[in-house]
């Protein structure tokens, strides 16, 4: 049977099995579930195996706010020997169709951990052996997700077991697992500094940093205390207004970057149109935060915004549809063109970051 795999942050499988489920319903295809709990694994069996290429064409990746890596299975299980592993996926995936990068990969828990130490090893003689059998095309650091072409997929479950399957390099992550590798920056007062700087390498394209993530911008960021956010806009030489009735790092302060207003965030209104940057993090009811975002937005007070939206402990999806519908319908009620977009990070924990901005 063919199937789609879907990785997402392990206990948030039964979101992003309702979510597939519901956006392939649109596309008219079907199939049903298997949710592997709290390893970041969904399954969904297609009920029509030509559906599998065909959604993953359709349905842009950037589109699904739980999933952050699919693809479509080649084979079921397979049962690796314990020696000649190699030979084994080769004969396994047959001489049809060339692939042109290799992704190594395994669940997103504690063993998966200890099993990409498997992974890393056989990785090199895996590859010397899929280009020998012309399955694998060119080199990997050749290889541009840009590009039309394909990607082959290895979803390791044990160093006995295996499912391979495959992505479309223009729709799919260019990161193993979806699951980019950020370096925590000491200079940094707080650890959800990851969030925003995964936020920015995720919604802004890399050849637009110079026009909308440049140096001399103005910048406000609202409940930003003590200044994680705020860190990701000065490293990258903006003028920051940070709100928050909390205490900011001198480090910032010291920047001459930073403004610090100790004040209400929902109460703060800029005196000039020169904003180009909205970033909110605030830990408050997300329909709060949404309609203050879409209010910032339609007032011209930003360009651009990035917010997290929490969420609830139950209900998650429903709750994360409400909210980005209360935005949509505040930008359709005012009749404007918009591009809005919300993902489950990687850095996120209970929240999903959204981007929203006018065009």
């Amino acid at each position: 049977m063919t199937s789609i795999v879907l990785y997402c942050r392990p206990g948030f499988e039964k979101e992003c099995g309702a979510e597939i489920q519901e956006k392939a319903s649109w596309n008219e295809m079907y199939g049903y579930l298997e949710l592997k709990k709290n390893q970041g694994l969904v399954f969904f069996h297609l009920h029509d195996a030509a559906h599998g290429e065909a959604l993953i064409k359709t349905l842009p990746l950037k589109r699904l706010i739980f999933t952050r890596q699919w693809f479509v299975t080649l084979t079921d299980k397979i049962a690796l020997p314990n020696y000649n592993r190699v030979e084994a996926i080769v004969e396994a995936l047959g001489s049809e169709w060339q692939y042109d990068d290799l992704r190594m990969e395994m669940p997103d828990t504690n063993d998966g951990k200890e099993l990409s130490k498997f992974c890393r090893k056989l990785a090199v003689p895996l590859r010397q052996g899929l280009r020998k059998a012309k399955i694998l095309s060119g080199k990997k650091d050749s290889f541009n997700a840009d590009q039309d072409g394909s990607v082959l997929h290895a979803l390791f479950l044990s160093g006995q077991e295996v499912i391979l399957g495959f992505s479309l390099a223009q729709n799919s992550s260019p990161h193993v697992m979806g699951i980019p590798r950020l370096k925590f920056p000491s200079q940094s007062p707080s650890r959800s500094t990851l969030k925003l700087d995964e936020a920015f390498l995720y919604f802004i394209p890399r050849d637009e940093w110079e026009t909308r993530l440049t140096s001399g911008m103005n910048a406000v960021d609202l409940g930003s205390a003590p200044g994680g956010w705020t860190y990701q806009l000065v490293r990258r030489g903006m003028m920051v207004t940070a709100i928050d009735n909390g205490p900011m790092a001198e480090s910032l302060m010291e920047t001459g970057q930073v403004k610090h207003k100790m004040m209400d965030g929902f109460k703060y209104v800029p005196m000039k149109q020169n904003v180009y940057w909205l970033v909110c993090d605030m830990i408050e009811k997300p329909q709060r935060v949404a309609k203050l975002m879409s209010e910032w937005l339609l007032n011209g007070y930003c360009k651009e915004a990035i917010f997290n939206l929490k969420l609830p402990m139950k209900g998650r999806y429903s709750q994360v549809t409400n909210d980005l519908q209360t935005i949509k319908n505040a930008f359709n009620e005012h009749n404007v063109k918009y591009e809005l977009y919300a993902k489950h990070l990687y850095y996120d924990r209970e929240e999903i970051t959204v981007h929203a901005r006018l065009i």
